[in-house]
């Protein structure tokens, strides 16, 4: 009869141990998917959208590049925020304004992604130029220093 009871409580521990298990193990993935979510919330377009979308005065221009970079040649209207700067996420909410659309842009577009990826989990509004100022010149399109 001890021994039945001993198996039965062994039984049970391990039941909850494993049950302790499944719930973290559900709400570990179920907040990294959401955080994927929010992460990836932003478009990505290529140069003629971009510069179409660029045009409409509401949408804010940034440039998340080096200052180096920025004054080699950057589109015309650009703010800069270097995304590499600890302090990004802060000075973007110091400089943009939530309510409207952000249209972010780097070198290559590998840069500007990640910041997109930043901006859009702080509930803007992002689209990403896909490749970049690379791109933008490769299409002939003019940069102010």
């Amino acid at each position: 009869m001890v021994t039945l009871l001993m198996i039965n409580i062994k039984s049970l521990v391990l039941v909850a141990i494993v049950t302790v298990i499944a719930v973290s193990c559900a709400k570990v993935f179920s907040r990294q998917a959401g955080n994927k979510m929010a992460l990836a919330n932003y478009a990505n377009v290529g140069v003629d959208e971009f510069q179409t979308y660029i045009a409409n005065p509401v949408v804010q221009l940034l440039d998340v590049r080096a200052q180096d970079e920025f004054d080699e040649g950057h589109i015309a209207g650009a703010l800069l925020v270097d995304v590499n700067d600890s302090t990004f996420v802060e000075q973007c909410k110091a400089k943009l304004d939530t309510s409207r659309p952000v249209a972010v842009y780097c070198r290559s577009g590998r840069r500007s992604a990640r910041a997109a990826s930043l901006l859009a989990a702080e509930g803007y509004e992002v689209t990403n130029l896909a490749g970049g100022v690379m791109s933008w010149q490769d299409a002939g399109k003019t940069l102010v220093k």
